[in-house]
């Protein structure tokens, strides 16, 4: 019985030429192949027009493209785009483009549900069911940017890992997506531009440190009282502020970058001066920026957004404090595309 064909986008330049050169071909063909399953982002070998039929008919015979389908796209009123990714397994996962007049921003997936247990997110009631290739993330990287050129007339400027799934949990094929993203020989995007939120795995913001990353780093917090954050985050009882804090402390020590906190502020869970205490004493650790986001219900009714007067005490106790704060109002809402809402509902 023939073997399984192998996902070729599983191999790495050097591995390709080798197969090559086993197959007693040049080394240089398996460059060629590599700059069209990244750089020229080919859905299939017949694609590869600069390569001999033969040669494709090998390819096809021994590797398989496992390139994602935009299986549904919706367009909102304000131009946010969401896209239903349909996976070579039959798995759904959702990505966004957020458009403004000077940018666009791709939120992608990293996982299949999510591995955390968030009580106001609409992924976490999937729960995790796989975690994404690193060709999968890069792959709806590359289709939001084609949106973005298509519909907006400009390339992709800015990516945010805060869409399905937590980064972290999936932390070597983030990294190694994040590469191929960042790569010359990929989408040769700046680091800089790229944004990884995590609703914070202190054993992995360490880690993060030690190997040097270059990205940005933002903790999904939305409480800095260990009962609340527990409350709304259950996996904080295993993972309290004070190891948050501890790591995000080694993060800057290492990195010399300062932290986002994005913060959703909820009606009888965290309005009250305690929770705005808390926050400011948080964000004295190190120097960082808040995001105060606007709430997206997913249906449940538990969690309400806190009235207008609440964010403006949060905004005013942290500007005087000398922190920085940005309030976001919610891009999307009207095809559930906005923060927290992705739940494969335009899948259904």
């Amino acid at each position: 019985m023939k073997d399984k064909k192998r996902d070729i986008r599983a191999l790495s330049k050097e591995q390709l030429r080798e197969f090559f050169v086993a197959e007693g071909d040049k080394s240089f063909r398996g460059t060629q192949v590599y700059e069209w399953l990244w750089s020229k982002g080919a859905h299939s070998f017949e694609d590869m027009t600069n390569i001999s039929k033969q040669t494709r008919q090998m390819l096809d015979d021994n590797f398989v493209i496992n390139h994602i389908k935009v299986d549904h796209m919706q367009r909102s009123s304000d131009g946010t785009i969401k896209n239903a990714v349909k996976l070579h397994d039959g798995f759904t996962v959702e990505s966004v483009l957020i458009p403004t007049f000077s940018r666009t921003t791709a939120c992608v997936s990293s996982q299949v549900g999510c591995s955390l247990d968030c009580k106001f997110c609409a992924t976490a009631k999937l729960k995790r069911m796989r975690n994404l290739n690193p060709d999968e993330i890069y792959d709806q990287v590359v289709a939001i940017d084609n949106e973005s050129r298509l519909y907006n007339n400009m390339p992709l400027s800015n990516i945010v890992f805060m869409g399905m799934g937590e980064p972290l949990m999936n932390y070597k094929n983030v990294l190694k997506s994040i590469a191929m993203i960042t790569s010359t020989e990929g989408l040769g995007m700046s680091p800089k531009r790229i944004t990884v939120s995590t609703s914070g795995v202190p054993k992995m913001i360490k880690k993060l440190a030690d190997d040097e990353v270059k990205f940005n780093l933002a903790v999904s917090l939305h409480a800095a009282i260990d009962e609340v954050r527990t409350q709304i985050m259950p996996f904080n009882a295993n993972f309290p502020l004070k190891d948050l804090a501890d790591s995000l402390a080694y993060w800057y020590e290492k990195t010399n970058r300062r932290v986002t906190y994005e913060y959703l502020i909820w009606e009888g869970i965290n309005d009250q001066q305690k929770d705005i205490d808390a926050l400011v004493d948080f964000c004295k650790i190190i120097p960082c920026k808040v995001n105060i986001i606007e709430y997206n219900p997913i249906d449940d009714g538990e969690f309400q957004q806190a009235s207008s007067s609440v964010t403006d005490r949060y905004q005013h106790q942290l500007e005087k404090n000398g922190i920085t704060v940005t309030v976001r109002r919610s891009r999307g809402k009207d095809i559930d595309a906005a923060c927290g809402q992705l739940a494969n509902k335009s899948a259904e």
